[in-house]
């Protein structure tokens, strides 16, 4: 979901109901001061959409905190900087990220690996606004708006005695939970054109790849498809990515979905769309090409929900030679 391309910009992808939620509230979130906590799977978005929220707002930097990245006594040095020959190798003073979010948006993504003991810290930074830099005796201020993240329960952690209840109460004013890939596959097509826009050089998928993402559940969500294009692009010699061409995990799952009932009755499921069984079932070990092709036609015409031009865009061929085709096998909107 992340736009990256050559000058990097930011933008939430797809049209689901689910995103056209996320980003309603986070137009609405960005106007306030309220602290925000997103919760989801790795992989879901949650930095993209603490960056919507923030770019909907006054402005201000954007300072990412990840809490999972920082570890031991570099820690607090990190978050409230240090003054000189506060520790050996303190050679001069720093800033640290509270510091630098002053006037802005602090993002802590996965809030949940921060240790019991920065925890009281940040709780007092968003209590009082201050802090002091390690080794230092002077209070310094930073005011910021606190976005936090995590795909961990943070509730439970509370119980288990992991996560201060106080500084739980203080992030989990307004909760925002993103959806996994899974459960908004029709914005799949969109990601992938996306992605594809971004890494491809005029690539397009084939029917057969494009039946397969679909029914693919994304357990790494849109950051697993995001590198799957990046695999695909880099791998193919030619303008349309084939399934010879998806990394070992998609492969290693339609290798999975063919085994219980046969290699062509896996491969008909694997292309229609959200895994339903297909039209017609396969009487012969090897199809014609003719049919092959014009399954693919009929599945691409499903995703696209009879849209043409994509479909067309999806098998990588021509308009043109799109209707040719519906005339000659005889389909039907």
């Amino acid at each position: 979901m992340i736009q990256e391309s050559k000058a990097r910009s930011y933008e939430l992808v797809g049209q689901s109901a689910r995103l056209r939620n996320v980003l309603r509230l986070a137009a609405k979130l960005g106007r306030g001061h309220w602290p925000v906590l997103l919760l989801g799977e790795t992989g879901t978005g949650k930095e993209l959409v603490a960056r919507t929220i923030h770019r909907n707002g006054p402005g201000g930097p954007f300072v990412t905190i990840d809490c999972s990245s920082m570890v031991g006594t570099l820690m607090e040095s990190e978050l409230f900087g240090h003054v000189k020959g506060a520790f050996t190798g303190a050679n001069a003073n720093k800033i640290g990220l509270i510091e630098q979010a002053n006037g802005g948006t602090a993002f802590f993504d996965e809030i949940g690996e921060l240790p019991l003991d920065l925890q009281a810290k940040l709780l007092r930074v968003l209590q009082e606004k201050e802090f002091r830099p390690v080794g230092s005796l002077q209070v310094r201020k930073s005011s910021f708006r606190v976005i936090a993240a995590t795909n961990r329960d943070l509730a439970k952690e509370v119980e288990k005695g992991r996560f201060r209840q106080d500084l739980y109460y203080r992030l989990n004013v307004v909760t925002l939970r993103l959806s996994p890939l899974r459960d908004r596959k029709e914005d799949l097509p969109a990601l992938i054109r996306h992605f594809l826009e971004i890494y491809g050089n005029g690539h397009t998928v084939s029917g057969e790849l494009l039946g397969l993402m679909m029914s693919y559940d994304w357990p790494g969500n849109v950051r697993e498809l995001e590198n799957c294009i990046q695999h695909m692009v880099a791998v193919n010699s030619g303008p349309v990515l084939h399934l010879q061409d998806a990394p070992s995990q998609l492969l290693h799952y339609h290798e999975r979905r063919r085994a219980p009932q046969g290699l062509v009755q896996a491969a008909a499921a694997a292309a229609a769309p959200n895994g339903d069984e297909p039209e017609e079932s396969f009487v012969t070990p090897v199809l014609p090409l003719a049919e092959m092709e014009r399954r693919a036609i009929i599945n691409a015409l499903r995703y696209t929900k009879g849209d043409r031009v994509m479909a067309a865009h999806l098998l990588g061929i021509g308009r043109t030679t799109l209707y040719r085709k519906l005339k000659e096998y005889g389909i039907r909107d």
